[in-house]
């Protein structure tokens, strides 16, 4: 059976993309830290664990990733992009990008953010139109 995320990349379920490749597939949390937190997960393969991962994938995972965060740090003011590999919420690899003032800004116990579709909808064209001017 398709996790949640596996489905998302397939656009069964709609998401705030931000970028893609046939291998990889990143969006907006639903539930951010803060405003531009994306998760970046590889396509094809469901694993829940990073380091079950191939070599090939998780590489391509990491760099697909790096793209990702320059356009987040282009697109949403920050000091810097933040990074997390927890896994425990979806049994699908993903990696948590999230724009950071401070470290305290990377804690998964604090209230999450809500935002309208609207704000997300605007968030995830800025960080898309950045990835892809950057990525051409």
């Amino acid at each position: 059976m398709a996790t949640i995320f596996s489905r998302i990349a397939a656009g069964e379920i709609p998401s705030y993309k931000v970028a893609e490749d046939e291998n990889y597939y990143a969006f907006l949390d639903i539930a951010p830290l803060a405003k531009g937190h994306t998760l970046v997960i590889p396509r094809k393969i469901e694993d829940d664990y990073i380091f079950h991962l191939d070599g090939n994938t998780y590489s391509g995972l990491w760099e697909f990733a790096r793209k990702v965060a320059a356009a987040i740090g282009a697109a949403c003011p920050c000091k810097r992009v933040g990074v997390a590999v927890l896994g425990m919420e979806v049994p699908h690899t993903h990696i948590h990008l999230v724009p950071l003032n401070s470290e305290g800004d990377l804690d998964f116990k604090k209230e999450k953010l809500s935002l309208d579709p609207q704000e997300m909808a605007s968030i995830a064209k800025s960080i898309s139109d950045a990835f892809n001017s950057q990525n051409k």
